[in-house]
């Protein structure tokens, strides 16, 4: 439970700062609303699916103990470290400007347009990956089983998707993107030091074996 704790907790500081799928989510919820903009949630959500099953199958061949676990839980601690220093670095920097342009698509071609956005935007980011390969194999041992996989997948699935789709739903509400605007460097500012503790403590577990 406490490893499935540090999983959940890391995953979902990591999606609290905006990204490249965040102001895609963003402009087509203000554009095209959020019905819309769930067809780029659902795409995001796939591709992040498909980086968990990839990342999960990478570390299911490494032994515990072996010189690349071991290498790769470092190289994991140290994009975590990166990770939490941007988001040190630029806190407050990110600017919310949204495109507002008009939908003229029929609303079915749209949704699954945005889909298709949201798929190539999840999946070309390279960030995703590394973060998942990240998680699974500092957290993840080999030997665990494929029920807490299973589990860490779908929650992880789920979370991204609904957090989309809450963010679909609420930024269109001009007074909501207001306070999440002056909300948003303290929540980079906390997501970083989280994830550098994280890393710390996984370092120092390491240390200690």
């Amino acid at each position: 439970m406490q490893q499935f704790l540090f999983i959940a907790a890391a995953h979902f500081l990591a999606l609290l700062s905006p990204g490249p799928d965040f102001f895609l989510i963003a402009r087509t919820s203000l554009a095209a609303g959020w019905r819309v903009a769930s067809g780029a949630c659902l795409g995001i959500a796939l591709a992040n699916a498909l980086f968990i099953v990839a990342a999960f199958a990478g570390t299911a061949a490494l032994q515990p103990g072996s010189e690349l676990f071991v290498a790769l839980q470092l190289a994991g601690c140290a994009y975590l470290l990166y990770l939490g220093v941007l988001f040190l670095r630029h806190a407050g920097s990110t600017p919310l400007e949204v495109v507002d342009t008009p939908a003229t698509a029929p609303r079915l071609d749209a949704w699954w347009r945005a889909a298709g956005m949201g798929f190539l935007s999840g999946i070309l980011n390279p960030k995703n990956a590394l973060f998942y390969v990240s998680l699974a194999a500092m957290l993840t041992p080999p030997h665990t089983s494929a029920g807490w996989k299973l589990l860490y997948g779908i929650w992880m699935f789920a979370v991204v998707l609904l957090w989309d789709l809450l963010v679909a739903l609420l930024i269109g509400n001009q007074a909501v993107l207001s306070r999440f605007t002056r909300a948003l460097p303290w929540l980079e500012r906390t997501s970083g030091i989280a994830l550098i503790l994280l890393a710390l403590g996984v370092l120092a577990l390491l240390g200690l074996r």
